[in-house]
């Protein structure tokens, strides 16, 4: 089989979309082959350029849909219509028709705080920064639900080099959209709005966080997060903020969400881990969404040899 490079090729451009949801060709390119099969974790760049017979010939080539690690990657239906989004429902299979009709543009993000170059960002602007990676990535939610889902964004790192972290600054705090004539829910008291999460600035300069703008080779759907949302895989997945409007870098920790409605029950930092339950959910094990059974969840996820050095010597038990 003849493959082209990833810098070549946008997957959509080589296939239908309904080829892209049932048979896939991952190019052999920019994979972090040392920990692909660890980690599940893959990525390449995404560019706009006509199409080729070459890729087309690699197009007719019948891929299962997995990921790198070999594990099948969650339907987009599924993906699209089983999501936690409380601004619109706390149902989860009701998100995706509240969200229907939510508009996304214009959209600004504005970063801020303890930098050196402030900026409002349009969304167009967060376009520019670069082709879109395609990260594959498990999503772990602390309700023992995961997901395998392939994510279109850019590193958090290239957003925040724009800016500048001063040199007291150590935490980077998130916001979602508050408007309640768009997100109807937060009309309710379920929650404090807005939504806000947060994150070490070393954590948040890592590699493997990124901002996802789009997912199965599209724009992101706005029960996923539209148009930009945060993805931390080795988190849980409330920590994966949604439909961010400001960036925030700051030298204390900040509040967070689910940390402030329930502290005992949410810590700060949320790493996924088999060994520290929830008090109403078990975490060591998980239920992959479109299978049966069960399966054992995964220290960070399955991200530790990328990870577990941000926490050398801090009890994971305690700092949960």
């Amino acid at each position: 089989m003849l493959i082209k490079k990833s810098e070549d090729i946008k997957s959509s451009e080589i296939t239908s979309k309904a080829s892209y949801l049932n048979r896939r060709n991952f190019m052999k390119g920019a994979v972090l082959a040392t920990t692909a099969t660890a980690t599940g974790f893959l990525y390449r760049s995404l560019t706009r350029t006509s199409r080729s017979s070459t890729a087309a010939d690699a197009a007719n080539q019948p891929v299962q849909l997995v990921s790198p690690s070999g594990e099948k990657l969650t339907t987009l239906q599924d993906i699209t219509h089983y999501n936690n989004f409380y601004e619109f429902s706390t149902n989860k299979g009701a998100v995706a028709d509240k969200s229907k009709g939510f508009v996304t543009h214009p959209w600004t993000v504005a970063v801020e705080g303890l930098v050196n170059r402030p900026k409002v960002f349009d969304i167009d602007d967060l376009a520019k920064l670069g082709p879109p990676e395609e990260r594959i990535y498990r999503l772990r939610c602390v309700e023992g639900w995961s997901m395998v889902i392939p994510w279109l964004g850019f590193p958090l790192a290239k957003l925040l080099d724009l800016v500048q972290p001063n040199s007291s600054a150590k935490y980077v705090e998130f916001t979602t959209l508050y408007d309640s004539a768009r997100m109807p829910n937060q009309n309710t008291n379920v929650l404090d709005w807005p939504y806000v999460e947060g994150l070490r600035l070393d954590e948040a300069m890592h590699p493997l966080a990124i901002l996802a703008t789009g997912l199965y080779g599209d724009t992101l759907p706005p029960q996923d997060g539209a148009p930009v949302r945060l993805v931390v895989p080795w988190k849980y997945g409330f920590k994966s903020i949604k439909s961010i409007v400001k960036i925030k870098l700051a030298d204390s920790q900040p509040s967070t969400t689910w940390n402030m409605y329930a502290p005992r029950e949410y810590g700060f930092y949320s790493n996924v881990n088999p060994r520290v339950n929830h008090p109403r959910w078990s975490q060591a094990r998980e239920r992959r969404i479109g299978e049966f059974g069960q399966r054992d969840t995964l220290l960070f996820n399955g991200y530790q040899d990328e990870v577990a050095s941000l926490y050398d010597g801090m009890d994971l038990r305690v700092n949960f």
